[in-house]
């Protein structure tokens, strides 16, 4: 009679040269991230201090982290003339329409080339991919632009870059990934294209939306060149033109033009003007990173 024994099961073995070594690269990996982040965060960190340092101190000290005096006259020239609070309210309204006028324009051409079924969405689609290599320039966007009758005029800040084609190809992606029977039962309880794609596609695309909210609200913040193009009137500067005119320029020299009533202090207030203009996107991001990753990766599925 034969008995029958359980086998033991096997002992996992550890490589101590494979771990060792795996060590070592982790230890690499986060020795090189910690030499980018210091190389990242020492910059902002010092604009920062220069911010809420005095002027004889910026100009004698080449670096430094934190200002031996904290001196708020910067902070308090910038808000108390209306020049510069006339920028940044156009700024943060500019940025908030264009972001959702974009976001929404590319979501609603995205969904229609989704479907497969569509008549004529292959050329569409080239057509779109074609602008990705091949651009009109600056010179015929800008006659565009003119003929429109949009210069001087905050929609020429939106609509020539409404629509991202790299933004709208991810998109299409996202989309045709989405459980079609959630589209088929909406039809079927009565819903029309229109019902379907903003009662049940936009709830469930809320990390890509966020995703891609941020990237067009960080271009239309950070964007200084169409102002300049487009924009001749100095009441009508957004918060780049006016950082640009500080930084590239003499700053009391700049602000005079506007505002003969104020005298700023020019190295401090150059500091001030790049932190506030660079905290809203600061600000922000933290709420949108959760979705950040995940939704970039789930719309870059390839067909």
């Amino acid at each position: 009679m034969t008995t029958m024994t359980e086998t033991e099961p096997k002992k996992l073995t550890v490589d101590n040269n494979s771990s060792l070594g795996s060590r070592v690269f982790d230890s690499l990996n986060i020795a090189v991230l910690l030499g980018l982040a210091l190389i990242t965060v020492l910059p902002l960190v010092y604009v920062l201090a220069a911010s809420f340092a005095g002027e004889p101190e910026i100009a004698s000290r080449p670096f430094f982290l934190w200002p031996e005096k904290i001196v708020t006259e910067s902070y308090a020239y910038i808000f108390a003339t209306p020049t510069f609070v006339r920028a940044l309210l156009t700024t943060v309204i500019v940025t908030a329409v264009g972001m959702v006028v974009q976001v929404l324009l590319t979501f609603t051409m995205a969904y229609p080339l989704a479907k497969r079924y569509l008549p004529g969405r292959i050329l569409v689609l080239n057509l779109v991919i074609f602008t990705m290599v091949f651009s009109g320039g600056m010179i015929p966007t800008y006659l565009v632009v003119r003929d429109m009758g949009l210069l001087d005029s905050y929609w020429a800040l939106i609509l020539p870059l409404a629509i991202n084609p790299f933004y709208l190809i991810i998109v299409k992606s996202f989309f045709q990934e989405l459980p079609q029977a959630l589209e088929e039962a909406a039809r079927i309880d009565g819903c029309n294209e229109m019902g379907v794609f903003f009662k049940i596609v936009l709830p469930l695309s809320k990390p890509i939306i966020a995703t891609f909210s941020l990237f067009y609200a960080v271009a239309i913040w950070n964007d200084y060149m169409s102002p300049l193009l487009y924009i001749s009137d100095p009441s009508k500067w957004t918060l780049q033109i006016l950082v640009r005119q500080l930084t590239n320029t003499d700053a009391a020299n700049a602000l005079a033009q506007m505002d003969r009533t104020w005298i700023p202090p020019e190295q401090g207030l150059k500091f001030a003007v790049i932190v506030i203009a660079t905290l809203p996107i600061l600000f922000f991001y933290p709420f949108l990173q959760k979705h950040f990753a995940k939704g970039v990766l789930i719309g870059g599925v390839k067909e």
